[in-house]
């Protein structure tokens, strides 16, 4: 299987693939001991064409391939999209454009949520993907040519779903259906790693707003060290140390020592002097600077009923319509609107509100009622 390994070669390809209308791509990268993604391999399909291009051969440059991304007349299609713009946008600073994933055009069209690649060439192509190779190390060469073969069918098939999927939302008129998610997935603001907020992708909860002060202080600390030395966060600290430090706020590299969360000897390091500091930092910050703690508190019984109602409406109405309950509301548009007098939630605007948003605020004012008929949930008005 041919692999273009030089920047002519891949100029000529990429010029082809910019008279079709569109091109499938995938990309093949390591990051486990990175912070930044590492590409390894792209692989590009058009109609009549297809190709992999090998981006660590030596005097490769990847500026064709980048003009194609940036093409307003050639649509870049991904399945599951985000970390492939992710690397484009690390490496070259250009968000590729215009964007169709075929993973939410799936939930579109009724294959489910979050329908795998794999399952989505069964269901459309009939076609069974070995994808043993998944998992192998991109960065070896050279690259086995079942590895090849694996990552060209990522491409290659795709090309069949993108048309499916594409006459599928124009059958039913749901093309607009997918504008706010190609739009989260075409911001800059989705791909920067700014340190300030990289407290935000944290999970777990701290105590009060003092420890969500020092916490922010933290981690903005570690993504500055990550970023900087390349590593992966937890290479640094992980997670659970960080919300140890931020509830117990450690005012010295002696209390530091007594933390559990954190390796015999650490006190010691450079690392434990900068830790203090930063908790410094975030004690001494402006309260009124830091955001609001989410209040954990639990819903009246009221509220709680009424959330259990729209769950049931919720998949009542995405089976009805053949679409994912996921892209229509997720778990926090239902507890608004069940808790909430005049919740501004995703789910009351546009073709959401049509397909569940209005029948959901109907329902909460007792003005529709649900009922079982031959199995299926029906929403009805109260006599």
């Amino acid at each position: 299987m041919h692999v273009i390994t030089s920047t002519s070669a891949l100029s000529e390809t990429c010029s082809r693939l910019a008279a079709g209308d569109y091109v499938t791509v995938d990309t093949e990268f390591m990051r486990e001991q990175t912070f930044w993604p590492d590409l390894c391999l792209i692989q590009l399909a058009g109609p009549g064409e297809e190709a992999i291009v090998d981006p660590l051969a030596p005097g490769i440059d990847l500026a064709p391939f980048y003009r194609l991304m940036a093409d307003p007349g050639v649509v870049k299609v991904f399945h599951a999209a985000r970390q492939d713009v992710e690397i484009v946008y690390s490496e070259a600073g250009l968000i590729p454009t215009p964007i169709f994933d075929t993973q939410v055009a799936a939930m579109v069209c009724g294959f489910g949520e979050s329908v795998s690649y794999v399952n989505l060439v069964k269901k459309v192509t009939g076609c069974d993907l070995d994808k043993s190779s998944r998992f192998t190390d991109w960065s070896r060469r050279p690259l086995s040519e079942k590895q090849l073969v694996y990552a060209l069918g990522d491409v290659t098939h795709l090309r069949d779903i993108y048309i499916h999927l594409k006459t599928e939302l124009e059958a039913t008129s749901r093309e607009t259906w997918l504008d706010e998610e190609m739009a989260e997935l075409t911001a800059p603001s989705t791909y920067e790693c700014h340190p300030e907020n990289a407290w935000q992708r944290l999970k777990m909860r701290v105590k009060n707003r003092k420890a969500l002060a020092v916490l922010i202080e933290l981690a903005a600390w570690r993504e500055r060290l990550a970023q900087a030395q390349d590593v992966p966060r937890g290479r640094i600290l992980r997670d659970e140390a960080l919300y140890d430090i931020a509830n117990q706020q450690p005012a010295s590299v002696d209390k530091l020592s007594e933390l559990r969360t954190l390796s015999d000897g650490f006190s010691r390091s450079q690392r434990a002097r900068e830790i203090v500091d930063a908790v410094q930092r975030g004690l001494g910050r402006d309260p009124t600077t830091l955001p609001n703690l989410p209040r954990g508190q639990p819903l009246s019984a009221e509220a709680s009923a009424t959330m259990e109602l729209l769950k049931v409406l919720l998949k009542a109405s995405a089976a009805r319509h053949r679409v994912a309950p996921r892209l229509i509301a997720d778990s926090d548009d239902l507890e608004r609107i069940a808790s909430e007098p005049d919740p501004d939630v995703p789910a009351l605007r546009g073709w959401r509100r049509h397909l569940f948003g209005e029948d959901a605020l109907k329902l909460k004012r007792g003005e529709l009622a649900l009922t079982l008929h031959k199995g299926e949930v029906l929403a009805i008005s109260p006599r």
